[in-house]
């Protein structure tokens, strides 16, 4: 074999290796699949979270792909899907076209600004001080028509599909936009024709979504609180004293329980409180606004494990379900702690 062919076969070689280097099945999916490129970070930044999580191998193929693609200058901040065995070449090209993947937020049941802010934490880039600074500042919220009570009427729970590094108010903006979309114009006629507005709907519906998880009893339990609203009736929630108590572990609200004082206190003060105690589900605010027309002003748990309620129109009678259930109650607490023994 003459010279000529061997520096032929070498250099053939070495362009071949450049190629798989560059646009072979090189990069390495990360733990958790995802690479995070904070606000602000540089090229060196990226460059070294890279290596550090074993995304690449080397940096020099890296940095002379994305001096090729004019990446080092243009570092964008997000949440980048890494597959494993793509190539430099698509790396550095996803990463300097901001090709990033939204996170799924899942919204469910929350009950405060504060679990609000712990939630955004753990899945965005913003923190909870800057989302509490937010949720804070009446000058924010008031230009959404909401205040510091009202803040979370604004969350209908779904999934929101947001970009990683979105500023906390950019964030909040689109789900706004969901609770704008959320409320048609039917679904405001229905309010109004409860006499409430949409924002007392939603009160109305975090009360129900406390009280029960059965869907059959959620539109009967609205009657009954609205009916007590349209008598003048102390609404009587046990959900909103333990809301004021913020101890969620109460399982029986108790006498001296009810004297806390506070304005969501409903056994204390006529009305609706002030804010939600919860965010309620699509299914419970649609029971609350459809809720049917009954005489009923009281309910109780029956007495078994069904989680239904029993529903009456009248003191009498609901002191007659009262009792049932007190008695089945202390029974059944009697045989779990005497087989705990």
């Amino acid at each position: 074999m003459n010279k000529n062919k061997i520096i032929i076969l070498v250099v053939i070689g070495l362009v071949a290796f450049v190629a798989w280097k560059v646009f072979g099945p090189t990069v390495s999916a990360p733990e958790g699949k995802y690479f995070y490129i904070r606000t602000g970070s540089t090229f060196n930044d990226v460059k070294e979270g890279l290596l550090k999580e074993h995304i690449i191998g080397g940096s020099f193929f890296f940095e002379k792909t994305a001096g090729m693609l004019h990446y080092t200058s243009a570092v964008k901040a997000g949440r980048y899907e890494i597959r494993n065995g793509m190539s430099i070449f698509n790396l550095v090209r996803m990463l300097r076209s901001g090709n990033q993947s939204p996170v799924n937020l899942v919204i469910i049941k929350l009950r405060t600004p504060e679990g609000l802010a712990s939630l955004i934490a753990k899945n965005f880039e913003c923190d909870s001080v800057s989302v509490m600074k937010f949720l804070s500042n009446p000058d924010s919220i008031a230009r959404m028509g909401l205040d510091s009570n009202t803040v979370m009427t604004a969350i209908i729970p779904n999934t929101y599909g947001i970009l990683w590094n979105s500023s906390f108010p950019k964030l909040f903006k689109k789900i706004q936009a969901e609770q704008e979309k959320f409320w048609t114009t039917e679904r405001k006629q229905k309010a109004t024709s409860l006499n409430l507005t949409p924002i007392q709907a939603y009160i109305l519906a975090s009360i129900v979504e406390d009280e029960t998880t059965k869907q059959e009893d959620k539109g009967k339990i609205a009657s009954v609180y609205l009916n007590r609203l349209e008598t003048g009736m102390f609404l009587g929630a046990d959900p909103t004293v333990i809301f004021a108590l913020k101890d969620y572990s109460i399982r029986r609200v108790l006498n001296g329980h009810k004297e806390v004082q506070s304005p969501y206190n409903t056994y204390l003060h006529k009305g609706l409180p002030p804010g939600p105690v919860c965010t309620p589900s699509i299914k419970t605010i649609d029971a609350t606004l459809n809720a049917p027309t009954t005489g009923y002003l009281y309910f109780v748990a029956q007495p078994n494990l069904t989680g239904f309620s029993n529903f009456s129109t009248d003191y009498q009678q609901h002191m007659i379900y009262a009792k049932a259930y007190q008695a089945w109650l202390t029974e059944f607490l009697k045989t779990k702690q005497a087989a705990a023994k």
